[in-house]
């Protein structure tokens, strides 16, 4: 997922949501921007490559996909974008002026949530007390979000629809996940659970202030952000080979998201990698090869060859390389992966192949760049 974290000072929880910027939705790393989910908030200016990969690890690897209480998937013909909570939440801030008590919220929102305040609750509104303070530090952003962006969340069903259509044609076995929308306390634009993506709509607002901006980062999210749900659900793990394989984690929910949307991820990033492509190549196999003993329990040192390495390609939406586009792992991986469908005999097993990059040497082999001779 290009990146950009969805909170005040990092916002997300796996990295990435907007197609260009891109969105993350890591906790403490942008994950990527693509709805990836854009650029708001400053990455860390010195990310080891434990911290850069954490967003992945832990949307990848940590949740088990046989959740208890898992809600029931998504059928595409009848998806809806629950936004119970946050009219509850629309409510009591109307009825008491902007101005919501810490009783008030834990009695008629917090305790009243659906699965997707459950999966919200830890870690980002944390407690009622923290929502309260939240909103009384800026009434104006919650204002506005409800304003503005609540009623575009819930004119986008008819794109949630169209692109789960699109995702359950290409992959007809995987589970949907159900969408909410709900208010936090202004620390996370987003999380994924197995069965669910929860999105904080008062940080979705910030990034994306208008309903023409919102209905972007939104299809993305659909999209580029639904497809990481899927890799979990199938036991993706960054344990090996940690740079290849977050390209190709990256580049396969790129890939799946233009197939069913149409959509470019980024046109400004890749006119602009386009006709670098045989350089880039270079720089990206010199670089996997340096990082390609290393596991997603490794940290190297700050400023060391691997970080170095890391950070050219992923997890540096504010702070690319000079003279670069961020995130470009992002459309390194894309290309791969283009490559690599593109030779497949059997498209839908190429595509199932995204999900979990069982081996990336072999995928990285299936999809190298080939630099065409020139014409005569």
């Amino acid at each position: 997922m290009a990146g950009v974290s969805l909170t005040e000072g990092e916002v997300g929880d796996h990295a990435g949501f907007v197609s260009s910027p891109s969105v993350p939705f890591g906790d403490t790393s942008p994950w990527r921007g693509r709805i990836a989910i854009s650029a708001l908030a400053p990455r860390q200016t010195h990310d080891t490559l434990r911290t850069m990969l954490r967003p992945l690890i832990l949307a990848l690897a940590l949740l088990p996909a046989t959740a208890t209480n898992r809600p029931p998937p998504a059928d595409p013909l009848t998806a809806t974008i629950h936004t119970e909570d946050a009219d509850r939440f629309a409510a009591l801030f109307a009825k008491t002026k902007g101005k919501p008590t810490a009783a008030q919220l834990k009695r008629e929102y917090l305790d009243k949530g659906s699965f997707g305040i459950g999966v919200f609750t830890p870690g980002r509104i944390v407690d009622a007390d923290t929502l309260a303070h939240a909103i009384a530090a800026n009434p104006t952003r919650y204002a506005q979000a409800i304003k503005t962006c609540l009623p575009a969340a819930k004119a986008a069903t008819a794109d949630l629809r169209a692109i789960y259509l699109g995702l359950h044609g290409a992959l007809p076995d995987v589970k949907l996940p159900q969408v909410y929308i709900v208010f936090g306390a202004n620390t996370s634009g987003g999380t994924a659970k197995p069965g669910a993506q929860v999105l904080g709509l008062e940080v979705l607002c910030r990034m994306s202030p208008t309903p023409e901006k919102l209905r972007q980062t939104l299809r993305h999210f659909f999209a580029h952000e639904t497809v990481h749900s899927f890799q979990q659900d199938a036991g993706m793990t960054l344990a090996r080979d940690p740079l290849l394989t977050a390209i190709l984690v990256e580049g396969a929910a790129d890939f799946i998201a233009g197939l069913v949307t149409g959509e470019e991820p980024d046109a400004a990033r890749a006119a602009w990698a386009t006709p670098r492509e045989a350089e880039l190549w270079r720089q990206m196999q010199a670089d996997v090869a340096l990082t390609h003993k290393l596991t997603d329990k490794d940290d190297p040192e700050e400023g060391s060859p691997e970080a170095k390495a890391y950070a050219r390609w992923i997890g540096n939406y504010s702070t690319p390389p000079a003279g670069w586009p961020p995130e470009l792992g992002y459309w390194m991986g894309l290309r791969i992966w283009q490559r690599y469908y593109a030779a497949a005999p059997d498209k839908h097993a190429a595509l199932r192949a995204m999900l979990a990059v069982r081996d990336p040497r072999a995928i990285l082999a299936a999809g190298t760049y080939k630099r065409r001779a020139p014409s005569s």
